[in-house]
């Protein structure tokens, strides 16, 4: 019966797709991902004339509920800084400050072929990189397999089976007979909340995208992961089991060497960077020499849980209460793509039933009523409506929320949505500014990743401005100049950034360094 039910999870499984791409020079790359922040001033459809009194009152007091001026952005920064300090003491703090137990940046010169796999909520993926004798090259190969909905709530052994499977098929693709493979070095791209107190374990702390299965929190995943490779013959070894966030500040360290943090600011929000052990006194009774660094996991949505200096809004509030962890997770939820969808459908429900404009008068908003049926791409096309009667953004209400706006209205609309989405970027900047200031990092390279960096309207540069008023840059005089601290893309954390850390975790043994693995006979 489990040999059926295998072979029945993968009949299921789409056809992985296959592709090979091999790194740019750094240079190449740094000329090709740099992006060019100007000061953007926020661009209003038409001046406001034709909305009425009462409409205009309401966007003017929208915008004093979301707009944060220059003080307010280095109040919460010098807060934050407060806070990451607060997160590395032996009391501890709101932010967690996790060491990860990578322990030193790429030179770029790391060679050798090791796989990753990154366990996603919709897609496994796996792939094979080869660290090239160029120096911060390395070619790629990767397969994805759809992650069953029935594994998400069924059997751990089931899920963990299933993982062996799709890497031995992984495995026979490329290498075709694997009972003559040497085993290879996998990096593990777990990305849920666990509790890592070595490199190659990690106690989940709870199940997130839509996982729910009995007998894994509270447990070590390693040793079930390494049981279904065991049982299946898969010749793997894991190196590293890795946080995306912290693959994200070592894959992009490796192809620019200025990278000296990584940030996601996507469904989720988090930042990681290279700390000096010295100035971790939760480490101290390890006697880890001072200047040994460590990277650290900062899980920065849980900023200002205690809720003394980030701006809510009523809206904010109501998010916090109605969600599954009120108290927790403050920051996140005024900046994550989760939440910004959510944060307008309140406004517009707030005006329709609220104040005496009564916004969409006498129509259904029963589809807007509905929680978390806007996501941050509805606020994006709302952004990047062209066009000055906002044509696009009056069919998307119409299309999906059964909503007729006026004109009038649709300013309204449009001004929300840039209110959510520019409060979002400025507030991202105080933890970049944060960090920068904590280590006292003039000038670096920042690699973000993420739907709302990516592919939210005006992000990077509404971000790229509020760094400039919080550290007080002074104006450019070429406006092609780059700024001191660069937001640039990252590199791909989950794929590269776990070989690089399986690899760096292996030198590293090699060297004698055996400070945070939990099992040192499986790097002999």
């Amino acid at each position: 019966m489990r040999n059926h039910t295998r072979t029945h999870r993968l009949s299921q499984r789409a056809a992985p797709f296959t592709t090979t791409t091999k790194a740019t020079s750094q240079a190449e790359r740094a000329r090709r991902l740099r992006y060019n922040f100007q000061p953007v001033l926020t661009c209003l459809v038409g001046s406001f004339a034709d909305v009425p009194q009462d409409l205009l009152k309401e966007i003017q007091e929208l915008e004093c509920l979301f707009t944060i001026d220059t003080a307010k952005l280095k109040q919460i920064t010098n807060r934050f800084q407060a806070e990451l300090d607060k997160g590395l003491s032996v009391e501890g703090g709101s932010i967690p400050m996790n060491p990860t137990w990578v322990m030193s940046f790429p030179t770029g010169y790391e060679t050798g072929t090791y796989l990753a796999l990154d366990m996603g909520g919709t897609n496994l993926r796996v792939c094979q990189i080869t660290l090239t004798e160029q120096k911060s090259e390395f070619d790629i190969i990767q397969s994805k397999y759809r992650m069953p909905e029935e594994l998400k709530t069924g059997e751990a052994d089931e899920l963990w089976e299933y993982i062996a499977d799709c890497l031995m098929q992984f495995l026979e693709t490329h290498h075709g007979d694997t009972s003559k493979l040497e085993k290879l070095p996998l990096g593990f791209t777990f990305s849920y909340p666990a509790t890592q107190n070595y490199v190659d374990a990690g106690i989940l702390q709870r199940w997130t995208k839509g996982f729910d299965i009995a007998g894994v929190e509270g447990h070590n995943v390693v040793p079930m992961f390494e049981a279904a490779l065991a049982a299946r013959g898969v010749p793997i070894k894991l190196a590293a089991l890795i946080n995306d966030t912290t693959g994200t500040l070592i894959a992009s360290a490796y192809t620019d060497t200025k990278m000296k943090i990584g940030c996601i600011f996507g469904t989720g929000c988090n930042a990681a960077y290279m700390e000096d052990c010295g100035s971790i006194p939760k480490l101290a009774h390890l006697n880890l020499p001072p200047d040994t660094p460590m990277a650290i996991n900062c899980e920065w949505g849980a900023f200002d849980n205690e809720h003394q200096v980030l701006p809510r809004t009523p809206y904010d509030i109501t998010i916090d209460k109605d969600s599954p962890r009120p108290g927790q997770q403050a920051f996140e939820k005024m900046i994550a793509g989760l939440y910004l969808g959510e944060i307008f459908r309140l406004v517009m429900v707030d005006l329709h039933d609220n104040h005496e404009t009564h916004i969409f008068a006498n129509q259904d908003i029963s589809k807007l009523r509905k929680a978390y049926s806007l996501d941050s791409s509805f606020l994006s096309a709302i952004e990047e409506d062209p066009y000055e009667n906002l044509s696009e953004t009056f069919e998307l209400f119409q299309n999906k929320l059964d909503i007729t706006p006026s004109l009038p209205e649709l300013e309204l609309i449009r001004r929300t949505a840039e209110l959510i989405g520019t409060r979002a970027a400025r507030l991202s900047a105080c933890g970049v500014a944060a960090i920068s200031r904590k280590k006292s990092y003039n000038t670096c390279h920042v690699g973000a990743d993420g739907s709302v960096f990516n592919k939210y309207p005006n992000f990077k540069a509404r971000g790229a401005l509020a760094l400039r008023e919080i550290l007080d840059w002074p104006e450019k005089n070429d406006p092609k100049e780059d700024d001191p601290i660069e937001i640039l893309a990252a590199e791909d954390g989950s794929g590269v950034g776990a070989a690089l850390i399986a690899a760096l975790t292996l030198q590293r043994v090699k060297n004698g360094n055996m400070h945070g693995i939990l099992h040192p006979e499986n790097y002999q």
